[in-house]
């Protein structure tokens, strides 16, 4: 489900995964299908990590990623749920012919 709610997204950010709903900060976004593959693949990795451990490591490897970058946004950038979702959120065909928890290739 994809809800618009611009008071949720963080500050530069367009969307945010939250199983299982999809946040996006204006409507107009609905029609982006490279943000909502982006957000679909974080559902994925959420459903595999049966949602609370995903939400676990994502932020110990933040966490982890920030003491090695020191600097938040290289620290998110580099997180491996993000890695993958962002390498392959141009591909509209990724989710079809995903292995499982193809996240740990990303790390």
């Amino acid at each position: 489900m994809i809800f618009i709610s611009k008071y949720i997204i963080p500050k530069g950010f367009a969307g945010l995964t939250l199983y299982p709903f999809i946040f996006l900060k204006r409507e107009d976004l609905k029609g982006n299908p490279v943000l909502i593959n982006h957000e679909k693949i974080h559902l994925k990795q959420q459903r595999e990590l049966l949602i609370i451990f995903f939400y676990f490591f994502y932020l110990i490897e933040w966490f982890i990623r920030l003491l090695i970058y020191r600097k938040a946004s290289l620290a998110y950038k580099n997180i491996s749920f993000e890695r993958e979702a962002y390498q392959n959120e141009y591909n509209l065909e990724y989710l079809q012919n995903r292995k499982f928890w193809a996240f740990l290739n990303y790390i």
